[in-house]
């Protein structure tokens, strides 16, 4: 063996040191705080006073209190509150907003309320058009609680960036009671739409996937039991806490009722096309590793007997697989359940989301695919979904349905090492 000369030792030990800098750099990225989406509620323009709440007042708030309930579906060291005047003209004045944990039994933990602030202010103006994030509260939490978020606005807003279906009872106060929250009193009203409230975040230590459910009504949990957390999302969250080899997996629902894909909604409730929020709602959340697709049925549906074609809706999720790539975002496509029965139902449709699913299954463009037609279809009638699963309008599931949904998803898509993006044959 020949002996090693002086400046090979040197090269050798420059290229220990430095890969062991690198590993060191690695082990402590890993380690670092991280910002992460936990809880979303995607926002839309105001709708009518009548759709918002039929037994109440319009969405016009003046010297009122709006309380709000949020499930996390990640925990950690700190959390941040995101508040949407992305509709509004004008400043939201901000007068007093606060945090607190609540126990099994929806009351609030003794010594966990803290008051949000923004750059070190208890008050702060959302500027029009925006979004405002908060500044840290150093409030630990865990997998699946719940926290209740209260918004004092001392000023007159007419416009609400708001989120239709809620899925959880908010309480918004009589004018002139202020701050002070009395979930008991008679005249509180409570609506199920979310109120400037978009998401939360939380900062955590260890790494870990974040997901994005993004999608329409199916997605939002249209009739599934309010209060009770049954959306497929909320199914899938619960699942993945029991996943030892995805620890600290978080799921945050971008779906927003009456969204499309290709289009705005036909009211403004139903928000902008998926193309046209996918960088909000998706690209923006914090930590976010994988995104699942589903939209397309309202295209297709809304279109009457002229719905758009299959290669048109093919062309709007490639568009988002490229921007979701672009950020290193890994995208699952999910397949468009079945719908006859439904008020929209029509052969020309039927045969387009037989289309889109057959390329969606087999195009080898989503990274990963999610059969949810397959899951909830009647196997003796494919065109419908299974009668037991389906809510009455023969359009979206019920609460077993959205449970097979959740049930239906491959949990080792969104392990470390378990995801190997398709590669697209040219």
């Amino acid at each position: 063996m020949k002996p090693i000369t002086c400046l090979g030792f040197v090269l050798a030990l420059t290229a220990a040191l430095a890969s062991s800098a690198a590993s060191a750099k690695s082990a402590k990225s890993e380690r670092a705080p991280q910002w992460i989406g936990s809880w979303a509620a995607a926002p839309a323009p105001s709708p009518r006073a009548e759709t918002m709440n039929p037994e109440g007042p319009a969405p016009r708030f003046e010297n009122q209190t709006i309380v709000q309930t949020v499930r996390l579906s990640a925990g950690g060291v700190r959390l941040r509150l995101r508040i949407s005047n992305e509709y509004g003209s004008t400043p939201l004045a901000l007068g007093l907003v606060r945090v607190s944990l609540l126990s099994a039994d929806a009351d609030d933990i003794v010594g966990s309320e803290h008051v949000v602030t923004f750059s070190g202010r208890e008050s702060a103006d959302v500027p029009p058009g925006a979004p405002l994030i908060s500044d840290p509260v150093y409030l630990p939490t865990k997998t699946l609680n719940k926290l209740r978020i209260s918004i004092f606005l001392p000023t007159v807003v007419d416009t609400c960036s708001c989120h239709l279906l809620g899925g959880q009872h908010a309480f918004v106060s009589p004018r002139g009671r202020g701050a002070a929250f009395d979930q008991g009193h008679r005249d509180w009203i409570s609506p199920t739409y979310r109120a400037f409230l978009s998401a939360v975040e939380v900062e955590r230590l260890r790494a870990g996937p974040v997901i994005v459910a993004f999608g329409d009504s199916i997605t939002d949990g249209f009739h599934a039991t309010v209060d009770a957390d049954k959306r497929w999302p909320d199914r899938l969250a619960g699942r993945l806490l029991a996943d030892t080899r995805n620890p600290g997996a978080a799921v945050v629902n971008a779906g927003i009722s009456g969204n499309r894909l290709l289009t705005d909604g036909k009211t403004p409730y139903q928000g902008q096309s998926a193309l046209a929020r996918f960088d909000r709602d998706v690209l923006s959340v914090p930590g976010a590793t994988h995104v699942i697709v589903l939209e397309g049925i309202n295209d297709i549906g809304a279109g009457g007997a002229t719905p758009p074609s299959a290669a048109n809706l093919i062309a709007g999720y490639r568009q988002l697989i490229a921007r979701a790539h672009a950020h290193g975002i890994s995208v699952i496509g999910g397949t468009i359940l079945p719908y006859e029965g439904a008020r929209y139902f029509h052969d020309e449709g039927e045969a387009v989301r037989l289309s889109v699913n057959a390329w969606i299954r087999t195009g080898r463009e989503f990274d990963q695919v999610i059969d949810f037609d397959a899951a909830v279809r009647d196997p003796t009638h494919p065109s419908r979904l299974r009668p037991e699963w389906q809510s009455g309008d023969w359009l979206h599931p019920n609460d077993a349905g959205y449970q097979a949904m959740g049930d239906a998803i491959d949990l080792t898509l969104f392990r470390r090492g378990g995801f190997r993006r398709r590669r697209r044959h040219t």
